[in-house]
């Protein structure tokens, strides 16, 4: 939990990213995210974040040299 924190307050910049989907799957998509109180973007977001982590994928910038 403490790197998800982490990496969340160092996502300032945002990009958009566009896909297309089946209507229908959007539509249970977008209900099932308004049932857990979740927008959208925010599963998306933590969707790739998992992706990420689990192929070893670090984008977070390093820690600047003291």
């Amino acid at each position: 939990m403490h790197m998800l924190c982490y990496s969340r307050a160092m996502e300032s910049k945002t990009a958009r990213l566009t896909i297309l989907v089946d209507p229908r799957k959007k539509k249970a998509f977008e209900e099932l995210c308004a049932r857990q109180d979740l927008t959208p973007s925010q599963v998306v977001r933590q969707l790739m974040r998992e992706y990420l982590a689990r192929h070893g994928v670090d984008y977070l910038p390093k820690p600047r040299a003291r």
